[in-house]
Parts: structure tokens; C-alpha cells; sequence
């Protein structure tokens, strides 16, 4: 059985199976797996098929194609190193690592960026990009394909804490975006040979968000989310197709594709309380229009007192789910953005949620993840404490180890922290 948005999309996208999470929250958002049947309860010695340490540090998520587990880290006090690994799905051993020197040598420090850009992979290989400009192909076993230094071609990048935006794909390209202060793009590489096919400039500004791909009457566009605007690209050409400049906070969250042209956006106040207003009318539904072959998006709904932080919201069984910095869940209907219930999470959650069958997966920041029941009431199932938490986490909240990014796999979850790699479902 495929999931629901692998029936949705079309040919053009990357090939991949059923029980693959090729990129960042699966690819096309394909966070409804509808065959899969995860537990819903573990703990740090019950539910653990396995656990491995990671070499360095990274805050991307895990991916998975066939028996492939596939992550990325940087290492060295100033970022020397770029890393990339790969595991064997069933035992957790290592395949191999590759490491490589870094284009973009700063601070290895909690308040920059550490392998946050989550790689993608199809049955060619897996492709890596780095905060550092470092792009890098591999086939399944570990070789280089083909790499490229996107500072050394196209400008370094400015700004205090780093790049965050992960790769996007289809089948024959994928789709790097470069918000930063500096130099700003997106860009299209050829995976056979890594050559630039476009490039389209953007306007600098401070973001992190990632691009994702949005089927439109059944043909993909690259729909960006990041402070202040929502873009439509093409993905064959790089043409902007349509802009929305009425939102506001919207620096983190990706764009969570809910059907043919929609797809939610999450925005938030800053820490203290930029972009308020801004993103009160942000968070909500979307759709783009398609009129005589022009483009444009409109807001379908807004709910001005939901909002989401770190993760991005969740669209699942009729329900949008917005979590906020708090760890407060917000319960809105798919299709009118009514508030339905609100919800304490255990923890504030930074990787995002995944709804899987009758569940919806909130995976928090310090190791806690709490599972909630689908439907129109709040009934939290479980609790689960993945490691004992310790402290408030540091300055920020960013010491300690993080859950920051989640693969779902038929059986169970691939979950990332700082320098950790565990395999949930025995």
C-alpha cells in the first residue's frame, strides 16, 4: 500500500517506496503514512530496537530509503568537518562515513547552526547539503558522485546563526534554498551531474525554513515559506510564479502540503514578540489559484490563536495541528480552521509532529513524546520519555540532547538527537 500522497502525486517526483522517508518530513509531507503501525508507547529501556552514537553534531533529520538510514553532522570546534553517514536500518551498524572539510569555518556553538539542512535520497544515492555551501552526492555505498562549493560559486553566506533550509527533490533534480543575509537563492541541480539547470535570486533576510514541493492541478511547484512572503517557483524553469507578502513570523516553519494546491503555513512571534501581529494572521490555510495560466495564492482560513514554533504544523484525518513554543497543541478542522481543542504537550516540540493512523506523534525537545489520539476532543495516549531530561536545558533551552528530527518507518520511528541515533518499535 502506498501512502496517501504517493498516490497524489505525479510521475515527475523522485521514485521511491512506500516505506521510505526520502527528505525532510518525508518529502512531499508525506507525514500520513497510511500503512504504517508505530507503537505508542516506549521508554529509554523498553521499545528501543537499537541506539548508536553519532560522530560530532547535527540537527537534521534521519531519511531512509530501503535498508538505508542516511544523516548528516559537522565536526571540530569551528565546523572544520562535514560528515555524512550511513546505517543499516535492521541492526543500526554503521555502512559507512564520509568526512570532508567545510567551506565556511565558524563557532561550533549552540547558537548556530550544526548540520541543520535535512539531506534527501532516492534508489541512486543520497545527496548532502551543509550550512558551509558544501554539496555533496553519493551512490548507495558511499561514493562521491560529484560535489560542489555553492560559496565558492554563488557568495558566502551572512548571518548569526546560520543556514537551516533542507533539500527538496524530484526525480531527476534537487532544489537548494539559500535564505540568508547575504547572498539569497534557490537553486536546481541535476543529480546525475550536480550542474546548475537555474537559479533564481531572492531578497537577503534571516530564515530557516525549507522548501517544499506542492502538486498544482497535478504539476509540482517549489513553494517557499520565509519571513514575510510565501513564493511559487517553477520547478522547471526557476520562475517566480506567484508572491504573498501578507504574513508575518514565518521564519521556521515549512510549508505542509494538505492536497492538490493547499497546504498550511506556521508562523510565530519572535522571542520577544517580533512579528506578532504578523504572524497572528499567518497561521492558517492556503490554496493557489490557477487562472488562464496565471498563479496566485489565497488565504483559505486563518486561526489568529494558533501558531507554531520550531515544528511545523501537521495535517491529519481532517485535523491541523499547531504546536506552540509553549508545548500548547492547537486542534483545528482541516477545512475551517475551527478550534476543536487545546492541548500541554509534555515538552515544546522541535522536530515536527507526524500523524500516523489514529495517532499524532508530538516528538519534544528534551526527549519526551507525547501521543495524542485523532478526533475533535483532547485524549493524550501516552507519554514517552525516549532519556531522562536534565535541567531546563541551558541558555536558550539548546544544551543537552534535543529530539530534533524524526523518520517514520512501517514499524516504528528513526529519531536524531545532537549526537545520538535511535530506532523506535521492536
Amino acid at each position: 500500500m502506498k501512502t496517501k500522497f504517493a498516490l497524489l502525486l505525479p510521475l515527475c517526483f523522485a521514485t521511491v517506496a512506500a516505506a521510505d522517508w526520502p527528505a525532510f518530513l518525508g518529502g512531499a509531507s508525506r507525514s500520513d503514512a497510511v500503512s504504517f503501525s508505530p507503537p505508542t508507547t516506549w521508554s529509554a529501556t523498553k521499545g528501543v530496537r537499537w541506539q548508536v552514537p553519532l560522530v560530532g553534531h547535527g540537527q537534521s533529520s534521519p531519511i531512509v530509503i530501503g535498508d538505508h538510514v542516511y544523516v548528516t553532522a559537522i565536526d571540530g570546534p569551528m565546523k572544520e568537518r562535514n560528515l555524512v553517514s550511513c546505517f543499516d536500518l535492521g541492526s543500526g551498524q554503521q555502512r559507512w562515513q564520509h568526512v570532508s572539510e567545510s567551506s565556511l569555518q565558524v563557532k561550533n556553538d549552540v547558537y548556530t547552526s550544526r548540520a541543520a539542512p535535512t539531506p534527501v535520497a532516492d534508489a541512486g544515492g543520497v545527496y548532502a547539503f551543509f550550512e558551509s555551501g558544501n554539496l555533496i552526492a553519493f551512490d548507495p555505498e558511499g561514493q562521491v558522485r560529484w560535489s560542489r562549493d555553492l560559496l565558492k560559486d554563488y557568495g558566502k553566506y551572512e548571518g548569526r546563526f546560520g543556514l537551516g533550509g533542507s533539500l527538496a527533490q524530484t526525480e531527476d533534480r534537487i532544489f537548494v534554498l539559500a535564505d540568508n543575509e547575504g547572498p539569497a537563492y534557490v537553486l536546481a541541480l541535476d543529480k546525475v551531474t550536480g550542474e546548475t539547470i537555474w537559479k533564481t535570486d531572492r531578497e537577503s533576510r534571516t530564515a530557516w525554513s525549507s522548501p517544499m514541493i506542492v502538486p498544482v492541478d497535478g504539476k509540482p511547484q517549489l513553494v517557499v515559506s520565509a519571513t514575510g512572503t510565501i513564493d511559487g517557483y517553477a520547478v522547471d524553469s526557476g520562475e517566480q510564479l506567484w508572491s504573498f507578502d501578507e504574513v508575518g513570523g514565518n521564519t521556521v516553519a515549512t510549508p505542509i502540503v494538505v492536497g492538490d494546491s493547499q497546504f498550511l503555513i506556521g508562523a510565530s512571534p519572535g522571542r520577544n514578540g517580533e512579528s506578532s501581529e504578523g504572524s497572528r494572521r499567518s497561521n492558517g490555510l492556503y490554496e493557489i489559484n490557477a487562472v488562464d495560466g496565471k498563479f496566485s495564492l489565497t488565504q483559505v482560513w486563518r486561526n489568529e490563536k494558533a501558531n507554531s514554533s520550531f515544528g511545523s504544523p501537521v495535517a491529519h484525518s481532517g485535523h491541523a495541528y499547531y504546536a506552540n513554543r509553549a508545548g500548547v497543541v492547537y486542534c483545528l478542522d482541516l477545512q475551517t480552521g475551527e478550534a476543536k481543542f487545546t492541548a500541554r504537550l509534555a515538552d515544546s516540540n522541535w522536530a515536527t509532529p507526524i500523524g500516523i493512523g489514529k495517532h499524532v506523534y508530538f516528538f519534544g525537545r528534551g526527549g519526551e513524546t507525547t501521543v495524542l489520539e485523532i478526533g475533535p476532543t483532547e485524549n493524550i495516549v501516552a507519554t514517552n520519555k525516549l532519556w531522562k531530561p536534565e535541567g531546563d536545558g541551558g541558555p536558550g533551552g539548546f544544551n543537552g540532547e534535543i529530539q530534533y528530527g524524526v523518520a517514520a518507518i512501517p514499524d516504528g520511528f528513526i529519531i536524531r538527537t545532537g549526537t545520538k541515533l535511535f530506532r523506535i518499535g521492536e
